[in-house]
């Protein structure tokens, strides 16, 4: 096999909470798919904490090591987004969001101390979720005649496809979620099927 198809990530949301001199340091992780959903889980937090002084983050997405963004949001740089980055690298966790809120205690902690204050409040959080595992699966509409019904279930049955949308009716469709590896095999194996067209969409 030529790459690796499964991925570990977290089941749901979780928090956890550090505390350091007076800081409070509140961590939040969520599962993600996009980088899309991330602006309203911030604006979430922030309505739930308008008096905190920053909301620092990172996410990951997918298997590759360098797809991943992060935000200081006002510490210093590296002191806040890079450790939470870091552990969940070394916790090998993608397809994640974690914010840390902190509300200042009134003692400046020093770069050392925010990059343990960061990484502890992550920490804190993901030892509270639950971590499962994921296949990256490529995402396909399909589209067919309702005569043709049997035949394409049948495949989704042998191969264990999972559906996200289905329309069945004159013209029928589905989205379907192909695991990676087996991906050609099974595209080829629905090209037997006349008339059905396929469309790659995306990759989740």
């Amino acid at each position: 096999m030529l790459f690796e198809d499964t991925y570990q990530t977290i089941e749901k949301p979780s928090e956890g909470i550090f505390r350091d001199r007076g800081s409070k340091f509140m961590g939040y992780a969520y599962p993600i798919n996009t980088e899309d959903e991330v602006k309203e889980i911030l604006s979430k937090i922030k309505s739930e904490h308008p008096k905190a002084r920053h909301y620092c983050w990172a996410l990951r997405l997918s298997l590759d090591t360098s797809v991943f963004r992060l935000n200081d949001d006002g510490e210093p740089t590296g002191s806040a987004g890079r450790p939470i980055l870091n552990t969940l690298l070394s916790s090998e966790l993608t397809n994640i969001l974690v914010v840390v809120v902190r509300y200042f205690g009134g003692t400046l902690l020093g770069i050392p101390g925010l990059i343990n204050a960061y990484k502890s409040a992550t920490l804190a959080a993901l030892a509270s979720a639950n971590i499962i595992p994921k296949t990256v699966n490529d995402v396909y509409f399909l589209e067919f005649d309702y005569l043709q019904m049997n035949d394409v279930m049948k495949i989704v049955k042998n191969e264990h496809l999972s559906i996200s949308k289905q329309t069945f009716e004159t013209n029928c469709s589905l989205e379907i979620g192909i695991r990676k590896t087996p991906v050609n095999k099974i595209i080829a194996i629905l090209d037997q099927i006349p008339h059905l067209r396929t469309t790659y969409i995306h990759t989740l």
